[in-house]
């Protein structure tokens, strides 16, 4: 199948490409100039990486031409950042979504998955794991333009007959993973663990998460492309908690040496608890996590490790 990954330079869409290149599908991937994909998948005779802006229809809707599967992974904010500025978030990725499924609409496009946030569509939980069913009550802009989104993707099945599915990802960690950004806190700390430097930690370290390591993220997603089912909305994760304390207690644990601590305010936006139910996706899609965060966490201090060798 010619499938497009829109956003398929950047750390999950890299994994997902190497997944799809593998699996015999032809690749196009669609991202800003200047990113840079492993050499193995940017030779690959199937692969076509195409640099563009999300922001600008004429090439998004080029990038279409010729696609029957869209990969929807790309967002310009981040959780923490989004509140700063909700105008932006919703211009550049609300506005944006819609413009998207236009041009899908024009193009015939047979299905469209997004990712959404299992992370903070939900906002404070109810029940803990957080099943697909539960409330939505997002505490952030970008939640709140997640779950939009996932509105306008429902309009666009029943007025037009575009397919799509929404994953609701929880926290994913691994290779490729862009920690000059700050993206992630499994590999913000594990980078500053190798590194020696002390690890920042807002609250007490009690807030938990799902964690789920990317190559099983990888997996669900291809998973979306043959599902025929009625479900339209999956929670992806690992369907365990942990909280930050744990996480470098794990991280001790892996690279054999106590690690700093430095305890700042909690942030009003963190909620406390988020591990989702990840029960549909095993009955619907047969799929379920199988890295353990050990061995996760293992493989992402072997990358760091590697990537600071070639650039030193």
């Amino acid at each position: 199948m010619n499938i497009l990954i829109l956003g398929g330079a950047g750390f999950i869409g890299t994994h997902l490409a190497a997944a799809l290149l593998q699996l015999g599908h032809v690749v196009r991937i669609f991202d800003r100039p200047s990113t840079n994909l492993p050499a193995p998948i940017a030779r690959h005779p199937r692969l076509d990486s195409v640099e563009g802006d999300i922001l600008n229809l004429d090439e998004v809707d080029a990038a279409l031409a010729d696609m029957e599967f869209v990969y929807h992974l790309v967002s310009t904010t981040l959780p923490k950042s989004s509140n700063d500025n909700p105008e932006y978030d919703i211009e550049t990725n609300l506005v944006v979504s819609v413009r998207l499924l236009e041009a899908a609409r024009r193009r015939r496009i047979r299905k469209i998955v997004f990712l959404s946030s299992g992370g903070t569509v939900y906002g404070v939980p109810d029940v803990v794991p957080i099943p697909e069913t539960h409330p939505c009550h997002p505490i952030s802009s970008y939640g709140i333009v997640k779950l939009a989104i996932e509105k306008y993707l429902h309009l666009y099945r029943v007025l037009h007959g575009l397919d799509s599915c929404t994953i609701r990802l929880s926290n994913p960690f691994g290779e490729y993973q862009r920690i000059q950004s700050a993206q992630g806190a499994v590999g913000v700390f594990l980078h500053r663990a190798i590194h020696r430097q002390a690890i920042e930690i807002w609250g007490d370290g009690s807030v938990t998460r799902d964690y789920v390591y990317v190559g099983d993220v990888a997996e669900a997603l291809v998973a979306m492309l043959d599902y025929q089912g009625r479900e339209k909305t999956f929670n992806i994760g690992s369907g365990a908690g942990m909280n930050l304390n744990q996480i470098i207690g794990e991280i001790e644990s892996v690279l054999g040496h106590g690690v700093a601590r430095v305890y700042k305010p909690a942030r009003r936006f963190d909620v406390p608890i988020n591990v989702l139910d990840i029960g549909l996706a095993r009955r619907e899609l047969g799929w379920s996590p199988r890295t353990s965060f050990g061995e996760g966490l293992s493989r992402t201090a072997a990358w760091i490790t590697a990537t600071d060798a070639q650039s030193g």
